[in-house]
Order: structure tokens, then C-alpha cells, then sequence
């Protein structure tokens, strides 16, 4: 009796990981894209940052509030959804564009599912694609332009696809973040710092980023060539999307051979739309449409149970 085994309730491993220090993690490896916006936009990136942010934060209040619910504002998952929806706004974008987008994000997205961990698509993504169904014109159109400080509408992709008239930029200008877009997906290389504290952390695993960006850099060269591949990686928000929006816990797949799956087909889908869809960009509503078939995914990659037939137990 004296090496007698003692038994607990589960759970037996315990972390001290919590939601707002993931977020906290978020938000730090959003920080370098966030101060490169401010550098290149100026007040008008602040304002929508602002903006965004307190509205996704009173919204979520309001909505527990209302619905009975405990109060998580302090968890910081509103101020991510906030920072991620401003930054998928161009800078000329009025103000009451990133209030209404984060607030539809925030209540209809998130909150009506019930709550963080509950919601089946990316809360940002979903208020930007709502904003493109409403509001297409401040979507798309009206991206200034950092070196000129003027507003113009070719942006690299929309030159690369044909929807615009311009000279493509160098490489190093994206890079660096010195072209039109929107305000959070101009610096692709402070995006991918971002993204690989991320991967340092812990906070998110490697798995979907690189297979995401993989797909698309393998169909870029197929489909364009090695000139135009490192235009598809680092234009638009594939950066952005693959580390920050993709790998969202609650809208991604469990395993790791389900992510894998996922970020093959957010590949496959932000090409398509890229070469034959009206869109220049095609990141978020591939995510977007990725994350529909998230709960499938795990269905069919989830490994069985050991001793039940198919994973499932028969209870007849």
C-alpha cells in the first residue's frame, strides 16, 4: 500500500496558457505591421485602428451584457478581431467603415454563435467580406499610395491580374510595405517576423503558414512563372492571412494532417480566385470558405478510437 497509485479527476495536464495571453502573443507579433502602417498612412491608419478596436470591444461587452453572458472583453480576442479588421481597410476608408464592420463582426459573427471558441468563421474575415458586400466602393478602391501620398487603385495584384494600369513595384518595396493596399499587409517581411515569433511562441504552429504559402508559391510558378512568383507571395494579404487569420483556433482544423488539408485548399482557392475570379485578391474568402469546411475536415482526419469500430461507439 505504501506505492499505491492515486487517482484524479481529469484534466491531468495542466498549462498555464490562457486566452488573453495568446492574444497578448497576437497582438505583440502584430505590433511591427501595425507600426509600419502607422508610418506609411499616418492619421488615417490610427483612426481606423482606433476605431475598429473600441468598437469590437463595446460590442462584445454590450452583447454579454445582454445575452447574460460573463464579461471576457479582458480576454483581448475583441482587440485582435479589431486590429485584424482595420488592417483589411484601406487607409481612405472612412471611419464608421471599421465601426460597422467591427461591430457586425463581433455580434454576428462571434457573439450570436455563442462566444469565443464558438464561432465557425474568422469574426475579421467575416466583417471584411460583409464591408466588400456593402460597402465594395471604400473597399476597393481609394488605397493611397506611401511614396506619392496620393490615392490610386493599382495596387500590385490588381496590376499583375489586369484590373489596373501601372508599373509593378520592385520586390524590396514589397518588402518593405512602400506600395498601395490596405493598411495591415503592405510589409510582407514585418508580417513574417510577426508570424515567426508566433511560431517561437508556441502561439501557432508552422503547419498551415507554409503549406498555405507553399501551395500558392507552387501554382504562382506553374501558372505565371518564376518572375511573377514572389508578386503572389508577397502582394496582397497572403502574409497576413497564412500567420494571423488561417491558423484562428477556433475556425482551423484539430490535427495536423486536417490543417495540412486546409492550407492546401486556402492555396488552391486564393489562386483560383486570383487567375479567374473578379477579385485581384482571393485570401480571405478562400479562409473564409475554408473554414465552412473545417468541421468536415475533422470529421474525416480525426483519429479513431481505439477498440470502436469507425471512431464511434454503437450505443444500440
Amino acid at each position: 500500500m505504501e506505492n499505491k497509485l492515486i487517482g484524479s479527476s481529469s484534466p491531468h495536464i495542466r498549462s498555464d496558457e490562457t486566452t488573453q495571453k495568446l492574444m497578448l502573443d497576437v497582438i505583440i507579433g502584430l505590433t511591427p505591421a501595425l507600426a509600419a502602417s502607422i508610418f506609411y498612412f499616418g492619421f488615417n491608419s490610427i483612426v481606423l485602428l482606433v476605431a475598429s478596436v473600441v468598437a469590437a470591444v463595446v460590442t462584445e461587452y454590450l452583447c454579454e451584457r445582454a445575452m447574460g453572458r460573463a464579461i471576457t472583453v479582458t480576454d483581448l480576442s475583441a482587440v485582435v478581431t479589431g486590429i485584424l479588421l482595420a488592417f483589411n481597410l484601406p487607409a481612405s476608408a472612412p471611419w464608421w467603415v471599421a465601426v460597422v464592420g467591427a461591430a457586425f463582426a463581433i455580434a454576428v459573427v462571434k457573439q450570436v454563435f455563442g462566444g469565443l471558441g464558438f464561432n465557425f468563421l474568422n469574426p475579421a474575415l467575416a466583417g471584411r467580406a460583409f464591408l466588400m458586400a456593402s460597402w465594395s466602393t471604400h473597399m476597393t478602391s481609394g488605397f493611397i499610395n506611401p511614396v506619392t501620398d496620393v490615392v490610386a487603385s493599382a495596387t500590385p495584384l490588381a496590376i499583375l491580374k489586369g484590373t489596373a494600369t501601372g508599373t509593378l513595384p520592385s520586390v524590396m518595396d514589397m518588402l518593405l510595405g512602400n506600395i498601395p493596399g490596405v493598411i495591415g499587409e503592405t510589409s510582407a517581411i514585418l508580417l513574417l517576423i510577426g508570424g515567426i515569433y508566433l511560431i517561437y511562441r508556441g502561439t501557432i504552429k508552422w503547419i498551415i503558414p507554409v503549406v498555405y504559402i507553399g501551395t500558392v508559391a507552387v501554382i504562382a510558378l506553374v501558372v505565371d512563372g518564376g518572375g511573377m512568383l514572389l508578386y503572389h507571395i508577397l502582394g496582397g494579404g497572403l502574409m497576413l492571412g497564412a500567420f494571423f487569420m488561417a491558423t484562428d483556433y477556433s475556425t482551423s482544423p484539430v490535427t495536423d494532417k486536417g490543417k495540412v488539408i486546409f492550407a492546401v485548399g486556402a492555396g488552391v482557392l486564393t489562386m483560383l480566385i486570383r487567375k479567374v475570379g473578379g477579385y485581384p485578391e482571393g485570401v480571405s474568402y478562400s479562409i473564409l470558405l475554408m473554414n465552412i469546411l473545417t468541421p468536415m475536415i475533422d470529421k474525416y482526419v480525426t483519429p479513431k478510437v481505439f477498440g470502436v469500430a469507425g471512431g464511434v461507439k454503437n450505443e444500440k
